[in-house]
């Protein structure tokens, strides 16, 4: 029998990474791997995460398990976040999914089980898991333009042009912000235009947010996504905690189903359940625990808002000084698109030849298309990331 296995194609992230750590230079730079690191190239664990631990710790009786679906709260408490009061409670459907990933497998299931003929559009470019997944399933994806290489923003007369050829039924499935790879966000005129033509053409939306508050603010963040889940009939949400939290190996996300009819919220709410049961039956429970106890503890809510706001600001502040010192050395404001992304990423729309030279002449790791991670840099490696880029021509 496993002898009828074939290789399967390598994770380019995962094969970076090993790149890499077998770099013996000690200047090296890793700006490949999504994972948000302080000035120390630490990824620390938050401060309220710490004493959420604490009191888990000291207060907790039992590991059996929550539930199919999770821990009721956990839901209640990230929908609070993400949705706020934008869709009534009784017309949402959740479950606790292994981290943001496992959302949208759980996401990509539930499509296929209610409509196997649709097609998921997906930005280009989009994560590179979606589309694996979505292949992996054996559901039909279609790409709509979304990165513009010239402008090193959106393409956004191509996307709503690409998106008028999807039929009923059809998912569009957007990032709700810091898009991953690019960096570059529609505005909310923008939004209000997707949404439009989603309702016209009786579309599905499909939203993946894992960075909120990595971008303008946790309220800001979330605004867009909170206009689509108001304004369509259906909708799918997937969510992660592993940014925002810095909680990457608790494998914390929440899957939600919207729609606007209470009967079908329960459908929906049934199916969810019975698709956790057939891959893992119980979702991970500490990482949303700790989620949790922060969310619903005014103290830990403040706190941990004030350090991800820090971490938001340090970002930010990482793009304006790569901005700046680009444009120092290359006389020109071609650069100025790095400070006006938001999120972790950035994608220089430099050719993959050019990404090679910088990791081969300068130790400089980014993904192939040019996708580097804001937060794997600091203040000292910001002159050295922008003389290695001015020296092989990006």
């Amino acid at each position: 029998m496993f002898e009828n296995l074939k290789p399967q194609p390598a994770d380019k992230i995962l094969a970076l990474m090993q790149m890499y750590r077998e770099d013996p230079r000690d200047q090296k730079i890793d700006l490949g791997v999504g994972v948000y690191k302080n000035a120390k190239g630490i990824t620390p664990v938050m401060r309220a995460v710490k004493a959420a631990e604490k009191r888990i710790l000291e207060e907790q009786e039992s590991k059996a398990y929550t539930g199919l679906a999770g821990d009721p709260a956990f839901a209640d408490a990230m929908i609070g976040l993400i949705l706020g009061n934008a869709v009534p409670r009784a017309n949402i459907a959740a479950v606790a999914t292994p981290g943001g990933t496992g959302a949208c497998r759980q996401a990509f299931e539930m499509i296929r089980m209610a409509n196997p003929s649709a097609r998921v559009f997906v930005s280009n470019p989009t994560w590179p898991n979606h589309l694996s997944i979505l292949n992996y399933l054996g559901i039909e994806t279609v790409q709509y333009r979304y990165f513009d290489g010239e402008t090193r923003g959106v393409d956004f007369d191509g996307m709503i042009e690409d998106l008028k050829t999807a039929n009923a039924g059809d998912v569009v499935l957007l990032h709700g912000c810091c898009h991953n790879p690019t960096g570059a966000n529609l505005n909310i005129v923008q939004w209000q235009e997707v949404v439009n033509l989603i309702n016209t053409r009786g579309l599905v939306a499909m939203i993946d947010i894992a960075y909120q508050g990595f971008g303008d603010g946790l309220e800001e963040d979330a605004q867009a996504v909170r206009l689509v889940a108001s304004s369509v009939k259906r909708c799918l949400i997937a969510a992660s905690c592993s940014k925002n939290f810095g909680v990457y190996r608790e494998r914390t996300g929440l899957l939600m189903a919207i729609s606007d009819d209470a009967a079908q919220t329960a459908l929906n709410q049934s199916t969810l359940a019975f698709l956790n049961r057939q891959n893992y039956s119980f979702p991970p429970d500490h990482g949303a625990r700790v989620v949790t106890t922060i969310l619903n503890d005014d103290a830990l809510r403040a706190d941990w808002a004030t350090e991800l706001e820090e971490v938001r600001l340090s970002m930010l502040g990482l793009r304006q000084q790569l901005a700046d010192e680009l444009q120092r050395l290359s006389g020109s404001d071609r650069f100025g698109f790095v400070a006006q992304h938001r999120g972790m990423f950035s994608r220089l729309g430099a050719a993959p030849e050019l990404v090679e030279k910088l990791r081969v002449d300068h130790g400089i790791y980014m993904v192939g298309d040019s996708r580097l991670n804001i937060a794997g840099l600091n203040a000292t490696t910001v002159p050295i990331l922008a003389q290695a880029i001015i020296d092989v021509g990006v």
